[in-house]
């Protein structure tokens, strides 16, 4: 992947430096990802989207990832990380490497971090000492638990429940759209313990997957195939010590959590864009058409010029954020949003510009532009729609 952009002001050299081994290494580990020589070293199946369990593959990158050392920089120091704070430049630079290679590595990288994010940022010692190791080292995996079926964009909704009982609580309902459903060693779980109403009753907690009553009744199978399924809690009983956060500060919890790992949505977004403009060139400077190479063409060249200028401002917005927020922003809102929103849509047109370019090879299952084309459109929706991000960022520039 060109990593030239680490040379702007945002980043340190330490993150450069991170940047050029890092790409180095999933280029060996995940490449190349060309039709038809879809074998890496993380998995020596075959990897056809449609084919491979992807629920056995999560569990082969995350060790794979975790040995490497790769997943230090998803939880902090001392309990396994490589930093005191989580680094988001180093998280963004991590999932928009991981998203050019291949995208089920992302998705494994990312969920480790935001799986681990609430006990990370607002958990105890004693949860920290307890599963961020593990976490780091790839032997957990890690999931976040917020969305319901009723309740997605609006948590205030959210009917999951945890009973006080005695000194435990009880945690009863269903989670829906759980990344690592099925997969997780433990799950960060947020749920209405009523100390106020809406999102001021919520509570978050750390539960694991071998706890008593909790069951994955069904997994859910989406065009970019990732773990992905419901989550029942029946009765599941968990000690006071698995609260994060004091009670009714659950919202807070989530929110500060996404805070931080909202951005790195954006960067992942960015790594597509990123693979199909990189795809995109190679094709229209080898392909002829009428005894000419596509790449003179100038429909050709408008479309290479788009895609060249979105990718650019994806990444101002994606690492303008990122940088906020290590520079010590509390919050980052309305950043983490515009790159958000900004940098999935354009992803979104600068693929299927790539997908037209490739003309009848584009829409072929396996071809790079193809997946690349199924892997972006969840981006629009998990963590916020576009819709909602929109939201966001008009109240807080009204603001």
């Amino acid at each position: 992947m060109d990593i030239s952009h680490t040379s702007w002001p945002f980043f340190e050299e330490s993150h450069r430096e991170f940047a050029a081994k890092f790409s180095k290494w999933c280029g060996a580990a995940f490449g190349p990802r060309t039709r038809g020589t879809d074998v890496s070293s993380v998995e020596k199946h075959e990897h056809d989207a449609r084919a491979t369990d992807e629920y056995q593959r999560s569990r082969k990158i995350v060790k794979a990832l975790g040995e490497a050392g790769w997943l230090r920089n998803c939880v902090i120091a001392p309990h396994g990380g490589s930093r005191e704070k989580l680094d988001v430049r180093t998280l963004c630079l991590s999932r928009e490497t991981l998203a050019f290679c291949d995208g089920l590595a992302d998705f494994a990288f990312a969920m480790q971090g935001l799986g681990a994010g609430p006990v990370s940022i607002f958990g105890t010692e004693a949860q920290r000492a307890k599963y961020l190791p593990r976490v780091a080292s790839g032997e957990w995996v890690a999931a976040f638990a917020l969305s319901e079926e009723a309740a997605g964009s609006d948590p205030s909704a959210m009917a999951v429940s945890a009973a006080k009982d005695g000194s435990d609580y009880v945690l009863s309902g269903e989670k829906m759209w759980i990344s690592n459903a099925g997969i997780a060693d433990f799950y960060s779980v947020f749920a209405r313990t009523g100390e106020g109403p809406g999102t001021k009753g919520i509570s978050a907690f750390v539960v694991g997957a071998d706890a008593n009553g909790l069951t994955v009744p069904e997994r859910i199978e989406v065009i970019s195939p990732h773990p992905l399924g419901k989550v029942r809690f029946d009765g599941v009983r968990v000690s006071a010590e698995a609260l994060v956060g004091k009670p009714g500060e659950g919202f807070k919890v989530a929110m500060g959590t996404l805070d931080v790992f909202r951005s790195t949505v954006a960067a992942a977004a960015l790594g597509f864009a990123r693979r199909a403009l990189h795809e995109s060139i190679a094709h229209a400077n080898s392909r002829e058409v009428f005894g000419q190479k596509l790449c003179e063409f100038q429909m050709t060249q408008d479309k290479i010029a788009d895609m060249a200028t979105e990718v650019d401002a994806s990444a101002l917005l994606v690492y303008r954020s990122a940088w906020l927020k290590d520079s010590g922003a509390d919050r980052i809102t309305r950043e983490s949003s515009m790159a958000k929103y900004y940098a999935t849509e354009a992803a979104q047109r600068v693929i299927d510009k790539a997908v037209q370019l490739f003309g009848g090879r584009g829409v072929v299952s396996g071809e790079v532009v193809e997946r690349l084309y199924r892997d972006i459109r969840p981006l629009r929706i998990y963590e916020g729609t576009s819709e909602i991000q929109k939201v966001v960022i008009a109240r807080q520039t009204l603001r």
